[in-house]
């Protein structure tokens, strides 16, 4: 890998567009609608009052530029087995609409230097007529290539919560959750072809790392913001475990002014760590 090719490399740039099934494809495959009649989530669900959550950035318009395209980039030639989504970072400009076209700019914004691995940052930019929609960024860990002697990047991460936590929500994770996931583009058969987990190293197939980034969004707009999506500015996390379909994820919560700090585990598996270094910045309307 050629860090400073990558990085001068031009940006690429796709023309994306979505519609309400879309984001209702999206939002059933990050559990929305239980129970389906239920008012707060016919928001998530239902055409007629339809409201979309940040985190759909993720996968609008899919076959976008993306995690994967990100690895042909210039000077980016590296093994698919070497390669982890290691965090995801969104920040929404303004509400996203239910139906919608924009162009989504990507490029490498930077590559990190550590050691016995790098750090790829895949930054895809959204704009329609009216102006930025939203800003992804992509952190992808590529083992075996660090060492170059760049730049190791920021180190600050968020305070450890003080304290237990405000809120503590918990949300099962049906059988077929990333089965339905994977419907919104997708297609990496480790979370669905139980053959394919294995050589992966996995006994089953394992969830979709985004969609656990989307299922914890949702727990903590609904939670703590009131259900108001618009409420959100930015999201961030770090994928530090694995979630099985069939097992249930604990989120703990603690408010911030303007911010919820979050920590997400696997109940069933004595609280194995999910997701760390998770804030979601808001707006400080009252709910």
């Amino acid at each position: 890998m050629d860090a400073a090719k990558a990085v001068a490399a031009g940006p690429r740039t796709a023309e994306i567009a979505w519609g309400h099934k879309d984001v209702q494809l999206y939002h059933l495959g990050i559990g929305a609608g239980v129970p389906a009649t239920d008012p707060d989530e016919l928001r998530y669900t239902l055409e007629s009052r339809l409201h979309v959550l940040p985190s759909f950035a993720t996968v609008a318009g899919a076959g976008s530029p993306g995690v994967i395209g990100g690895l042909s980039m210039p000077g980016v030639d590296v093994d698919l087995a070497h390669v982890l989504h290691g965090g995801q970072s969104v920040e929404v400009h303004r509400p996203i609409p239910a139906e919608g076209s924009a162009v989504a700019t990507s490029r490498i914004a930077a590559v990190y230097d550590k050691g016995k691995a790098a750090i790829l940052v895949l930054r895809t930019e959204a704009a329609d007529a009216e102006g930025p929609l939203w800003t992804n960024d992509a952190q992808i860990f590529v083992r075996g290539e660090g060492g170059f002697g760049g730049d190791r990047g920021p180190s600050t991460r968020p305070h450890a919560p003080e304290g237990p936590p405000d809120l503590v929500a918990e949300r099962h994770v049906r059988e077929d959750q990333a089965l339905l996931y994977r419907l919104s583009g997708d297609w990496n058969p480790l979370h669905a072809d139980p053959e394919f987990a294995k050589l992966a190293g996995f006994d089953r197939p394992i969830l979709h790392g985004l969609c656990t980034y989307g299922m914890t969004l949702k727990a903590v707009v609904d939670t703590v913001l009131g259900g108001d999506v618009t409420r959100v500015r930015s999201y961030r996390t770090r994928f530090t475990g694995v979630v099985f379909p069939g097992e249930t994820l604990r989120i703990r919560m603690w408010r911030q002014r303007g911010a919820v700090q979050v920590a997400v585990t696997s109940a069933e598996r004595d609280d194995a760590p999910v997701l760390t270094d998770t804030v979601v910045e808001h707006d400080t309307r009252p709910t």
